[in-house]
Order: structure tokens, then C-alpha cells, then sequence
């Protein structure tokens, strides 16, 4: 697929979701998560190319299975806009991309997916009603075996949301951008945030708490109460052996 629309694009969306990639394998299931969301309205999905570090040919493939309601919008500026690809923006995961895309999206309501998670295929009808009335809103995960694809647990540690869990002493909370969802008029304040690692750090998460923070200080929201997100997780991930240790019961409902 070339850059640009895979169809005419005229009226805004309904929602629009941005996707940063360097173009690994794992893009087209998280394209197919997608594809097969619940939600009756019109979706944009906007892929954006941080670096093609991966097999081109996968762009060929990214409209096989596009439902008549969705439209797939590749943007590649042939560099990165990432300092760990050689661009100016310190935040390492996708430099500035989910900034840009989110002011590109032709819609004003933004959801985030990254090209190696999944949704459960109700995510998207959730979270646009859990929006209502509120400035952005988020939905818990699943945490999946990256070897297997098998679910391990409902995350209860670190994308749980604003003054939770193990981030709530320091950046007050969290939630994973896969998580979200935003209103992207009421929260454009704060875009530029997504594009800027924490002070200091040099982690790939900083941007995404930097941003993160900021909305939970500054902007109202809600939660869907549900886990309609499948994060692949790394068995070298400090997470790991909390899970395998954990044996309190989970407390948010499985959707599948």
C-alpha cells in the first residue's frame, strides 16, 4: 500500500485509531483486532512508519480483510522523527508520531494500538460509550504470554488507571496507551507531551507516563471497567514474576 487513504475520505469519522510501527509481522494482528471491532460506526485507522525496519511486502497485505465501514490511512515521511532512529524527538517509541497522527485523524475522537497488541473486539463500542461526557477514557488489559498468546492475568499492578497501583506515588496512576481513548479537541493541550520523554529518563514508557500524567491531572475521564486489551509481554518484563506469583482473585470482568 502506498501512502495516503485506501479510500476517499470526505466526512469526519466517528473514531479514528493510530497505530506507530516499524513495520514488524505482528501489524497485521493487531490490523485484523480491528477489523473485527463490534462498533457499528465509521473508524479511520492511521498507520504511521516510525522507520520500515521490517519486511515491506506487510504494507501490501494491510487492507486484506478492511470492512466497508473502516478506512486505512498509511503516512510514511521516509524518516523518523525519533532520537533512537536518528530524529530530534526524545521519545524513543515513535518519536513524534502518535502527536501528528492524532492531529491528522479526521475524526475527534482518537484510540491508540500498538503494532504488537490486540483488542478484544468490543474494545472501541466500550470506551466511545465510556467517553460520554468526560475528556478521554480507558479500559484495563489482559496481560498475554508473548511466546504463546496465551492470557496470563488481568494486569492489577500497572495500567490500572489514575492514583492506582504502582505508579500512583509517582506519576499518578497509569494507563497504558493501548488503553486509551481521548477527545482529541478537549485534550490538544496536551498532545505535545507524547512526543517528549520525561526529564532525565531514558526509558521507552517515559513519554507515554509524561502524557499520561498530564491527563489524569487535567482532564476528566472514565473507565470502561473492562479488560479489552491483550498486552504482549516479554518473560524478561519485571512484571513477570509478580503474575506468576500472584493468586488474589481478579476483579474486573473478562470480556471474551
Amino acid at each position: 500500500m502506498k501512502a495516503g487513504n485506501s479510500k476517499a475520505v470526505s466526512e469526519p469519522f466517528d473514531v479514528a485509531v493510530v497505530i506507530p510501527t516499524i513495520v514488524r509481522p505482528s501489524l497485521l494482528e493487531a490490523l485484523g483486532s480491528i477489523y473485527r471491532q463490534s462498533f457499528p460506526g465509521t473508524v479511520q485507522i492511521l498507520v504511521g512508519i516510525d522507520k520500515l525496519l521490517g519486511d515491506p511486502e506487510i504494507l501490501d497485505q494491510m487492507e486484506q480483510g478492511l470492512p466497508d465501514n473502516m478506512t486505512l490511512t498509511l503516512f510514511d515521511p521516509e524518516y523518523s522523527t525519533s532520537s533512537r532512529h536518528g530524529g530530534v524527538h526524545t521519545a524513543r517509541d515513535g518519536g513524534s508520531l502518535r502527536t501528528m497522527l492524532s492531529f491528522l485523524a479526521h475524526s475527534r475522537y482518537v484510540a491508540y494500538l500498538d503494532d504488537d497488541n490486540l483488542w478484544h473486539k468490543n474494545h472501541l463500542l466500550y470506551l466511545m460509550e465510556a467517553v460520554k461526557g468526560k475528556e478521554w477514557a480507558f479500559s484495563y488489559r489482559w496481560l498475554v504470554d508473548e511466546d504463546t498468546n496465551r492470557k496470563i492475568i488481568i494486569d492489577k499492578w500497572h495500567s490500572v488507571g489514575p492514583d492506582k497501583g504502582i505508579m500512583k506515588g509517582t506519576t499518578g496512576g497509569f494507563a497504558d496507551p493501548n488503553t486509551l481513548l481521548i477527545d482529541k479537541i478537549a485534550c490538544l493541550d496536551l498532545l505535545y507531551l507524547w512526543s517528549q520523554e520525561i526529564e532525565g529518563k531514558r526509558q521507552l514508557a517515559g513519554a507515554d507516563r509524561r502524557f499520561f500524567s498530564a491527563l489524569s491531572k487535567f482532564k476528566s475521564f472514565a473507565s470502561s471497567n473492562r479488560a479489552t486489551v491483550y498486552y504482549k509481554m516479554r518473560r524478561t518484563n519485571v512484571l513477570w514474576k509478580n503474575i506468576i506469583e500472584e493468586k488474589s482473585p481478579q476483579t474486573i470482568a473478562d470480556q471474551d
